[in-house]
């Protein structure tokens, strides 16, 4: 496993981390002074402003955009609206690929409202999903399937294991040498799985690892969304998991990605990068 200590460079900030307190230029300024090497920016923050000034400030900050967050749910009540939502994705894989992001992260959405339907809604995301990577191979964008947590089953994901998300990778794109479609593997989703070490191995060997998310899972949780805690605060074993994916030959940056609108996001961005810092060498 690297060693982390001295070396920030191995390390990003996603931007939601940082509680969207201030414009992306100043977020952007900030994370390359206290010396991370990747920034993963939200949709929030780049759609309609200039997203080629955007792409060139981040690059002359001496920053990899590790990650473009996150895509619109795909499950729809009706067809027109499914297509409605691949079209905005499809916006916002042109602006990861202006953006030169490693890849387009994916929260794929489940049961639209009225419905009770899971299984249509995960074959709403396979059909989604596979109209996408058409698309964003053409663009050079790869795409990252980021599995959550089952809490999240009813609306934001169907995906609720790594299994399933390589699953559904490897039904619409054969194995190959070099991917377009992959995985992000989010500490907080994935911890609790049984078969974590197994699917971490199988997305090694398949070249599937895009993304690596470090965060904490407090006892007890105030929200399951929004209470997210900083690491070496919770039960999560993160160098472990860290050892497995590295392990299975991910070489990407280490990335915080902490929803805390209670705690971190009340303090300084200034501050919450330097815990970040401290935690990322100690205990990750």
């Amino acid at each position: 496993m690297r060693v982390l200590a001295g070396r920030l460079d191995l390390c990003a900030i996603n931007t939601a981390t940082l509680g969207f307190q201030a414009p992306i230029g100043e977020v952007i300024d900030v994370v390359a002074r206290a010396g991370f090497g990747g920034i993963a920016p939200w949709r929030r923050e780049v759609e309609g402003g200039n997203v080629a000034s955007i792409a060139r400030h981040i690059r002359a900050a001496g920053l990899t955009v590790t990650g473009y967050c996150r895509s619109t749910y795909l499950p729809a009540t009706t067809h027109t609206e499914f297509l409605a939502n691949v079209e905005a994705n499809r916006r916002a894989i042109d602006d990861a690929a202006e953006l030169c992001a490693h890849s387009f992260f994916m929260v794929v959405g489940s049961l639209p409202p009225g419905s009770k339907d899971i299984e249509a809604a995960r074959a709403q995301v396979a059909e989604g999903t596979t109209l996408l990577l058409e698309y964003a191979r053409t663009h050079g964008v790869r795409i990252s399937l980021e599995p959550l947590h089952p809490v999240y089953a009813a609306d934001r994901s169907c995906l609720t294991t790594l299994a399933e998300a390589l699953n559904l990778c490897e039904r619409i794109e054969p194995a190959g040498p070099a991917p377009w479609l992959g995985v992000g593997i989010d500490v907080y989703h994935v911890w609790w799985d049984p078969q974590l070490t197994a699917q971490i191995a199988r997305a090694g060997t398949a070249k599937r690892i895009f993304g690596f998310h470090v965060n904490d899972w407090l006892v007890p949780s105030r929200d399951v969304l929004n209470d997210r805690g900083m690491m070496g605060d919770g039960i999560i074993d993160i160098a472990g998991i860290r050892n497995t994916i590295e392990e299975a030959g991910y070489s990407g940056l280490v990335e915080v990605e902490i929803f805390s609108s209670q705690d971190w996001w009340t303090r300084s961005m200034e501050e919450t990068l330097r815990v970040c810092a401290e935690r990322l060498q100690s205990v990750c």
